[in-house]
């Protein structure tokens, strides 16, 4: 009896262990499988702003190819252009993906992994020429989305539409695709902003008990920061727990942010309403309304203020 269960337990696991084997679902059957082609990862998006007042501002980044001979069948990376356009007030904006320039294998060199590496850019007067775009076309606000072409010297491509998940993020993060915000030379002047609070204990953004404020980014590097103050003891060590935030009653306050003369752009970001519970509007230095965002509606990330020379 025992022998007998002896066998079929061997027997179990020999019908296991072959299972096992031949399931190609595995991720590691994945990694097997995309070995065999090749990857752009990238290793630091250097600048995905575009100034639409500079035919100069440029999007770059950098990146490491990667494929089965460790570069050697790296040929050239193609960049293309599309607009997404979010200004539909004036007009919406489409395009076909439109070669920028071609990059060829002589411009990567090798890097400390001995695999090609280079820093691909592309300036938003080159963007704009591609697609064949005319000043009335795009506006602040609107994304230029950028993508790469791997070639290959055996005549293979591969792109954002042959990425599979298991490259585009983790170690390999190699999306092929980018997305580049337009933004503008700002008019210099105080700007305010309002803010408020509908449960009336100031802000809590990025922490439950308070957290960061909205930054602003000028071009020098210069990062201006607001928001209402928490009244919590916990908000310790965030800003809106420390001595620069806006004194408030719980429900409402003010803060001007001041851009200077000169000032090439100024890049306003939102760090997220942990509770549902903030508005608030932006004017600009005449009074203008640039931007109002409603209780609970602001998202984290880039906010579309622009007022343009």
């Amino acid at each position: 009896m025992k022998n007998t269960f002896k066998t079929l337990i061997l027997v179990c696991l020999t019908v296991f262990a072959f299972s096992s084997c031949e399931d190609g679902n595995n991720t590691i059957d994945e990694v097997l499988e995309y070995e065999t082609g090749a990857v752009l990862r990238t290793l630091n998006v250097i600048n995905a702003v575009l100034n639409s007042s500079d035919d100069s501002s440029s999007f770059s980044v950098e990146v490491e190819e990667q494929d089965e001979e460790d570069g050697a069948l790296l040929e050239s990376v193609d960049i293309y252009v599309t607009i997404r356009d979010l200004s539909p007030d004036n007009g919406t904006t489409t395009t076909e993906n439109s070669l920028v320039k071609t990059v060829p294998a002589s411009e990567f060199t090798n890097g400390p992994l001995g695999l090609p590496r280079a820093t691909l850019s592309a300036t938003f007067g080159e963007a704009v020429a591609a697609m064949g775009l005319g000043d009335d076309d795009y506006f602040p606000g609107d994304l230029f989305i950028f993508e790469l072409k791997l070639n290959l010297t055996d005549g293979r491509t591969f792109d954002a539409a042959s990425a599979a998940g298991i490259i585009t993020g983790g170690f390999f993060s190699s999306p092929f695709q980018y997305n580049a915000l337009l933004t503008c030379t700002p008019v210099p002047g105080d700007y305010v902003v309002d803010m408020h609070d509908s449960y009336g204990d100031g802000w809590q953004t990025d922490d439950g008990n308070g957290g960061s404020g909205i930054t602003v980014t000028l071009g020098d590097g210069t990062v201006i920061e607001i928001g209402l103050c928490s009244p919590y003891g916990a908000a310790a060590g965030t800003f809106l727990g420390g001595a620069d935030c806006t004194a408030n009653d719980g429900y409402d306050g003010s803060a001007t942010v001041t851009i200077p003369a000169g000032t090439s752009e100024a890049n306003w970001s939102f760090p997220g309403d942990r509770y549902g519970e903030i508005s608030f509007e932006v004017y600009a230095p005449d009074g203008t309304l640039l931007l109002a965002v409603g209780e609970g509606e602001g998202v984290a990330g880039l906010l579309a203020v622009t007022n343009c020379l």
